[in-house]
């Protein structure tokens, strides 16, 4: 009887955990909201980036990144709701928003120091980007960011080599393989998440 106790008891931790897990995966599926958006934004930033310094005489390229100013004002005024109406909060959601707080800061200096860089940042951007998402994929347990992450480090290794305008088409690629693949199958596995909860 003692022993059937234990079994109990260990059988229902591990049920807690995995719980606590999808609760965590769950709680983060807005994070997908997050991949989508500055997935299309970076992507065409970096496509407009590339077609206007390649094909015309447009004297200031860099113009067409003021596209993440209004994506900025969605992505507070997105998070703000849903910090309002959410009410789970883990320890794996903290580690992941200060993952990506850091990661913040450390974009901010890399385009405030851009300078220094000779304006090529976009590898060094795809390095960090790589950073926070594979460290967000390990703490949802979730392979397809792991692997982006993973693909940010090769996209931006690979700009390295090549000649500068190329690192937009890389960057392009890199948000690809690394935001929107891993955020659209997020966005679906969260689905399948919810209707489990419900129907459980």
């Amino acid at each position: 009887m003692e022993n059937e106790s234990k079994n109990l008891s260990a059988e229902e931790s591990l049920k807690i955990i995995h719980e606590m897990i999808d609760v965590a995966k769950f709680g983060l599926h807005d994070n997908s909201f997050y991949f989508l958006l500055w997935g299309w934004v970076v992507f065409l930033a970096n496509i407009g980036h590339y077609y206007l310094m390649v094909f015309t005489q447009y004297p200031a390229p860099q113009a067409v990144w003021l596209i993440a100013l209004p994506a900025s004002l969605i992505s507070v005024i997105y998070g703000y709701r849903n910090r309002k109406s959410s009410s789970v909060k883990t320890y794996t959601g903290s580690i992941i928003d200060y993952t990506w707080l850091a990661f913040l800061i450390c974009l901010i200096i890399i385009i405030v120091f851009s300078s220094r860089f000779s304006y090529n940042i976009n590898p060094v951007i795809m390095l960090v980007t790589g950073m926070a998402t594979f460290i967000t994929g390990i703490g949802i347990r979730f392979k397809p960011l792991i692997i982006g992450g993973i693909l940010f480090w090769a996209c931006s290794i690979i700009s390295l080599i090549l000649p500068f305008e190329y690192q937009y088409i890389m960057g392009a690629i890199s948000v690809i393989v690394g935001y929107l693949i891993p955020g659209y199958m997020l966005r679906n596995r969260s689905k399948q998440l919810k209707t489990r909860h419900q129907n459980a």
